[in-house]
């Protein structure tokens, strides 16, 4: 037996049938039920219980549900002390609860079908208790407190293990009606259990030694608990008290009898309203299932007319193949069955010119095709990136040398025809295989060219690796900086440059998962365009890779070509290649620039604020009169000339301006020295690698292989990202 039971989640039909029954005992006016049957549920909600508790419910029906225990942890029966009627039939009870006795006015408990062992003792505390159904359990005996029961009428307790009655069931001296299974019992036997309630009660009174009185004596003050009080002696001389009494019980009994159709019609009611639901929602189903079956036909249809589309092309094929094969086959009869040797010889060369001025047919018209998309140009841009390139006169004069080699063994040996054919046979299907595998690998080059060209001209891709540049750049002159202040005991700037690099350390992160991921995308369309060339169209890739050269129209590319070189110089610089279609078409120069705002700018689309700024400064900086201009070329000249003090802190420059960290690097700049980017471990070789998280570009790539931790500030070494000099 499973220590633990999975909870099954209830339907979304018994989830609205529980909130509409509990909104509905909670209304002004409701009734005294409260009915949560066929819910699903595992456990009565203590919500429930509240609701019995507080409103005073007089029925609780939780019947059809999958109960284990009646009370949830934590709540007591005294909740539901004011029921009468309690409906738990077909659940999964195991046991009743131990202080079930407290329900004082209890009349009715129906427990049919679940699998309760045995009935606690203090069931025979229900004074008030007219019918106990437990038919169809797992009992296998009934407690001695049943005798208790002074108001119980009706008893069922067939359909489980109980093979004796107790004796103190004497006591019950208002059991008009009790069901049990006669055939299995043991005491009283079977023949007085056969013989009805009547005999049994008989048994048992006689067994205990008291007198049997017929249960109508004492039904009377049964059926007067509900209105008050009951006397505890009736004065038999009293007839008008009688008569009252029983017009009084006359009226109640037509009262129940109409709450009870009242009832049972409300339960109609409910039940045509879940009916309707029900149907509802099974009509809608079919729709669901209608249109998806609808949809289903569709497909199927066309996957029909394209198989027999696939299917008529594959036998257009089988003929054309037969033809071939029919021709061949023919050819060859004729060669055997010639018996003149000049004529065998005459008819075969003739066949051979055929084949040539076919090839040579085919091969102008693939020259044709291939003028037409301008194979020349693409084949020399792609041996220019490749180093690579293939030739179609190289296959033809192959296949003339073999050709010629043909013939001429033809000629020489003319009675060993059939072997020098099948040789040639094989050596056309060489031929075949060769041509199969140049063109596949052709093909390869072609997709390989323009894998290499669209990471060229993707904008992203070389936009991050400019920032990656940058930071690189960045990140070796704070390493250098960081040194020399070390040596000069700097411990200020020192913290300084710790914050930098860490940042700037963060953002090669990044930008690094971007580039990988901008790559991992490119990857992702070439992957999809690769299922495209599946097709049989010829020169897949060569036709994307000129599509790709040709991807920006005619008058974009004429507009760009007219903007001025120092623009587009800066606009490289700055890493904002992306904005060349922009300047272009809104014909940006400097004349326009020094009348320019940054908002004008932002209108145009250049949001960036560092290359408004630099774009700006630039259009001012080209009004400079050439004076100015010479005395700042000698004022550069003299402060790059001028010797660096080592006790003087060096003066930042202004480095160019980064996208991503949106304002200009913070890094001061410093002198390129022989020595200043040495590997602090050999001292021989440049530094060459970076190290992550720490962000120092202090050792080659020979020295870092061996470390594990950075030897400036000595901690753990996560990642290297080695720098590749332009």
């Amino acid at each position: 037996m499973p220590l633990f039971f999975k909870k099954s989640k209830p339907s979304d039909e018994s989830q609205k049938r529980l909130e509409y029954q509990l909104c509905l005992a909670k209304e002004a006016g409701a009734d005294d039920i409260l009915d949560i049957s066929t819910c699903e549920l595992t456990e009565v909600p203590p919500t429930a219980l509240s609701i019995c508790k507080v409103l005073q419910k007089k029925v609780f029906i939780v019947h059809g549900n999958k109960l284990r225990t009646l009370l949830p942890k934590g709540c007591s029966i005294t909740s539901l002390v004011t029921l009468k009627v309690l409906d738990l039939h077909e659940n999964n009870l195991t046991s009743l609860p131990e202080d079930i006795g407290q329900l004082k006015a209890l009349q009715v408990l129906n427990a049919e079908k679940n699998q309760i062992k045995a009935l606690p003792e203090t069931i025979g505390d229900l004074h008030l208790l007219q019918t106990l159904n437990v038919k169809g359990n797992h009992l296998s005996k009934l407690p001695s407190s049943l005798g208790r029961l002074c108001s119980l009428r009706t008893l069922d307790i067939s359909e489980n293990q109980v093979k004796e009655l107790p004796l103190a069931m004497a006591n019950i001296r208002t059991l008009e009606c009790l069901t049990l299974d006669a055939t299995q019992m043991t005491f009283p036997p079977a023949s007085v259990c056969a013989g009805g309630t009547e005999v049994i009660q008989r048994f048992l009174c006689s067994e205990l030694g008291v007198e049997y009185c017929p249960p109508s004596q004492y039904l009377l003050p049964v059926l007067e608990r509900d209105g008050g009080p009951v006397e505890a002696d009736c004065v038999d001389g009293e007839q008008e008290a009688w008569q009252n009494k029983f017009l009084d019980y006359a009226k109640r009994k037509e009262q129940k009898q109409q709450e009870k159709l009242e009832f049972e019609r409300r339960l109609d009611e409910e039940q045509r309203e879940h009916t309707q639901l029900f149907l509802l929602n099974h009509s809608r189903k079919e729709d669901i299932l209608q249109s998806v079956k609808q949809e289903q036909e569709r497909l199927e249809q066309g996957v029909m007319q394209q198989q027999k589309v696939m299917e008529l092309e594959r036998q257009r094929l089988l003929d054309q193949m037969k033809l071939t094969e029919m021709s061949i086959s023919s050819r060859i009869s004729h060669l055997l069955l010639e018996n003149k040797r000049q004529k065998k010889s005459a008819e075969f060369l003739q066949a051979l010119e055929e084949d040539r001025i076919h090839l040579e047919q085919l091969t102008s018209i693939t020259q044709e095709e291939a003028n037409s998309l301008r194979k020349r140009e693409v084949a020399a841009a792609m041996q220019k990136m490749l180093s690579e390139s293939y030739s179609l006169r190289l296959l033809q004069e192959a296949s003339e040398t073999r050709r010629n080699n043909l013939v001429t063994e033809t000629c020489r040996s003319l009675e060993s025809l059939d072997k020098k054919f099948d040789q040639v046979l094989s050596l056309q299907q060489l031929d075949k295989s060769k041509a199969i595998a140049q063109i596949l690998q052709e093909e390869e080059m072609q997709k390989a060219a323009f894998e290499a060209l669209q990471l060229q001209k993707d904008s992203v891709h070389g936009f991050i690796r400019n920032q990656i540049r940058l930071i690189e750049a960045e990140l070796r002159q704070l390493t250098r900086l960081e040194v020399k202040r070390r040596d000069l005991d700097a411990e200020n700037l020192q913290g300084l440059l710790s914050e930098q690099r860490s940042a700037l350390t963060d953002m090669l992160q990044q930008l690094l998962k971007q580039k990988d991921q901008r790559e991992q995308e490119l990857r992702q369309i070439l992957g999809e365009m690769e299922q495209k060339s599946d097709s049989n169209l010829q020169n897949y890739w060569m036709i994307q890779y000129q599509r790709l050269l040709d991807a920006k129209p005619l008058s974009l590319r004429m507009q760009e070509a007219g903007v001025e070189k120092e623009l587009v110089s800066l606009l490289c610089k700055l890493s904002a290649q992306h904005y060349l279609p922009v300047v272009a078409h809104h014909r940006v120069t400097a004349e326009s620039l020094r009348h320019m705002t940054q908002s004008d700018l932002s209108k145009l689309g250049i949001s960036e604020v560092g290359i408004q700024k630099a774009l700006l400064n630039w259009a001012k900086e080209k009004t400079v009169t050439p004076t100015k201009v010479v005395q700042l070329e000698e004022e550069e000249e003299e402060a790059a000339a001028g010797p660096l003090v080592p006790s003087a802190p060096c003066v930042p420059t202004s480095p160019p301006y980064s996208p991503v960290l949106g304002v200009v690097p913070s890094a001061p700049s410093l002198e390129e020295r022989p020595g200043s980017s040495e590997c602090v471990v050999c001292m021989e070789k440049e530094s060459q690698v970076i190290f992550l998280p720490c962000g120092h570009v202090c050792c080659c790539q020979v020295c870092s292989d061996a470390l594990q931790t950075c030897p400036l500030c000595r901690s753990h070494i996560s990642q290297r990202v080695r720098i590749y000099h332009p």
